[in-house]
């Protein structure tokens, strides 16, 4: 499976996932290996919002530090 290339498209199929599993009808094989790219997946969207996180955060610091 391929990486997702924005959080969007991450977080979509994660919850097409989360829904897929949730429903039952996979087998043991299936829901493990949908198990193992939702954490996949969960681990690049964490990775984008604590990026995310970092930019505003440096940002807000230097309108804190511009500020007279």
């Amino acid at each position: 499976m391929t990486e997702p290339s924005t959080f969007e498209e991450a977080q979509a199929e994660l919850e097409q996932i989360v829904s897929r599993l949730e429903q039952g009808q996979a087998s043991l094989d299936e829901a493990l290996a949908l198990w193992e790219r939702g954490e996949q997946l969960y681990a690049f969207c964490r990775a984008k919002l604590d990026a995310a996180q970092g930019k505003v955060e440096e940002l807000a610091r230097r309108v804190e530090e511009a500020r007279p």
